[in-house]
């Protein structure tokens, strides 16, 4: 997959080979993972995994995925933005995720809206998912300025015994609507 998207601030483009050390600093930060859900990865071999296991399997598969986000003016990987495909229910979920260093600076809204509108322009999504850890009261900001609305609060699905999460749901009509 060669897509690559800019902002004013930002390049992001599909993980490969390479971009372990990247992956390894935001997916072994405590602060990052606190309310992901995720495990934390702390080899570059459990990063590279990632890469060929999860992620460039997505891209052969759905033509999408999680996308590494590149601070422009550092020239590093400063954490993942990106659409995945859940099989287990059928729809698309935005996820992301950054280094504390990067937060509060409008980073997760400007490469979410680069995100959405690959989403809904070019893959051609009629509806996007996101999750959030109800203790996560940020990221939730960050959907509703992007025009998610709250649909529900469930458990993750196939992790019924994890506790519940909020699930947020954005149209691409409400999204185009904007």
């Amino acid at each position: 997959m060669k897509k690559r998207i800019e902002t004013e601030r930002l390049l992001l483009r599909p993980f490969d080979y390479g971009d372990e050390a990247g992956i390894l600093a935001f997916s072994s930060d405590p602060k990052t993972q606190e309310h992901t859900g995720d495990v934390m990865r702390t080899t570059l071999d459990a990063c590279r995994a990632l890469i060929t296991d999860v992620w460039h399997p997505d891209y052969s598969k759905y033509g999408y995925g999680r996308f590494a986000v590149i601070h422009k003016e550092d020239q590093k990987i400063i954490g993942f933005n990106g659409i995945k495909f859940l099989p287990e229910i059928g729809k698309s979920d935005l996820g992301y995720r950054f280094l504390p260093k990067y937060w509060g600076q409008g980073i997760a809204t400007e490469s979410s809206r680069a995100i959405l509108d690959f989403a809904f322009r070019e893959i051609g999504l009629e509806e996007v998912i996101a999750f959030v850890e109800p203790k996560n009261p940020a990221s939730s900001a960050v959907l509703r300025k992007l025009g998610f609305q709250h649909t529900q609060t469930a458990p993750y699905p196939g992790e019924e015994n994890n506790g519940d999460i909020l699930w947020y749901t954005l149209l691409k009509q409400d999204y185009e609507g904007q």
